[in-house]
């Protein structure tokens, strides 16, 4: 069901199924975290576990030690109670806004699909290697 929401949502917010929707963080959101519909083995991958924005030893959304893979970091899509624009933005390669890409599914202003992934990120128990697995089984 969370797989198929999750889909859903992006296939909405794209017009074909590979769109380049891209994460971005930082105060100005000027760095780049990764791609998130790309194909796995794409080095730019949020999905690439060996790849820059996919490994969970470097500054990614994986790393629960650093600042956008914290828990507790206002900068971080796993923080469910930030309401901080430092949140990463998910948009598209022309620039269009698809929301903040965080679990705090109250944010008017997160994505479509941010109660899917807070239900990922519950049912990992915080194990970012699992939601990394869940989220990217679903979007492949």
């Amino acid at each position: 069901m969370m797989k198929r929401l999750l889909v859903s949502a992006l296939l909405v917010m794209s017009s074909s199924a590979y769109a380049d929707l891209l994460l971005f963080g930082g105060k100005g959101h000027d760095v780049f975290l990764g791609c998130v519909d790309c194909s796995s083995y794409d080095s730019d991958s949020i999905c690439n576990e060996y790849g820059q924005y996919g490994s969970e030893y470097r500054d990614t959304i994986w790393n629960a030690y650093r600042d956008y893979g914290s828990e507790y970091r206002d900068t971080s899509p796993w923080n469910e109670y930030t309401t901080s624009k430092n949140v990463p933005v998910l948009v598209s390669k022309k620039g269009d806004f698809y929301g903040y890409f965080t679990i705090n599914e109250h944010r008017g202003d997160a994505v479509s699909f941010a109660e899917s992934m807070k239900k990922m990120f519950e049912n990992a128990k915080g194990d970012l290697t699992v939601v990394r697995n869940l989220l990217c089984d679903a979007l492949h």
